[in-house]
């Protein structure tokens, strides 16, 4: 359940995120207010999966999956492109949370 809830809250930290890019600068309503409540929502969701794991592990997944699903949107959304060291450093980002996942004692297995 603890990922679940860790999840959820990065399902909604990217539709809030792409919302923001859709909402060209809080200029489009609708946008704009899918923002505030996927904003909420992720934020109140990192503040449960807190229960279960340390505020740094779970900042490092939340924001790490964050930034790799977001570039991933960002190409097939918005046709925006990364470059080789983006690519590497996501890449690297990606290596970080299998480390953590699969080593780290401090994850709920």
């Amino acid at each position: 359940m603890p990922y679940v809830i860790l999840a959820l809250a990065i399902i909604a930290e990217t539709i809030g995120t792409t919302a923001l890019q859709a909402s060209q600068a809080f200029t489009r309503p609708l946008p704009s207010l899918v923002v505030v409540i996927a904003y909420a929502a992720a934020f109140y969701l990192l503040g449960h999966a807190l229960k279960y794991f340390p505020v740094g592990l779970a900042y490092a997944l939340w924001s790490g999956l964050g930034i790799v699903t977001i570039a991933a949107i960002g190409l097939f959304v918005f046709g925006q492109r990364l470059d080789l060291p983006a690519i590497i450093g996501i890449g690297l980002i990606l290596a970080g949370i299998l480390v953590i996942n699969l080593f780290s004692d401090t994850t709920p297995h």
